[in-house]
């Protein structure tokens, strides 16, 4: 019978791990989001796109998925995750590795108007620092983006 015991156990926590790992947000739910939010947008401003995001709206903070907006210059406009970032230019703070990830986020912007960021960046859910990659969209004077942990 103990062994029938650790037989469950070990299939209910095998089951846990992967029903965590696939509400995992993907790169697929990062783009859908910045385009959402570059629809609202469009539509009401920029602004209003900053309160929204600021205010925690649940359209735009989905657990690890949330969206940030910066200006051109790199100036955090809304971060509903960590606020105190919010007027802040971070442009010359880099990752854990040295990389300078927040210029290659305007770079992207202003080359590209769209496309992912590779950096390493505190996961808010388990309080380490993991590879994460953002997608990165240009919506007139301000940059969209929305990043996924990868596994």
């Amino acid at each position: 019978m103990n062994r029938f015991r650790h037989a469950v156990l070990f299939l209910a926590a095998t089951s846990v791990c992967s029903l965590a790992l696939a509400n995992d947000p993907s790169e697929k739910d990062a783009i859908a989001l910045v385009e959402k939010g570059a629809a609202f947008m469009k539509a009401k401003g920029k602004d209003e796109m900053i309160k929204q995001i600021n205010a925690k709206d649940p359209d735009y903070v989905q657990g690890q998925l949330y969206l940030v907006m910066r200006d051109n210059k790199g100036v955090v406009l809304a971060n509903p995750v960590n606020p105190a970032m919010i007027g802040k230019d971070l442009l010359d703070v880099p990752d854990v590795d040295g990389k300078l990830f927040r210029r290659e986020i305007l770079e992207v912007a202003k080359t590209k108007g769209k496309g992912w960021v590779d950096y390493k960046f505190k996961n808010p859910a388990s309080g380490k620092v993991e590879a994460k990659t953002s997608y990165i969209y240009k919506v007139g004077d301000v940059t969209l983006e929305a990043g996924v942990y990868k596994r």
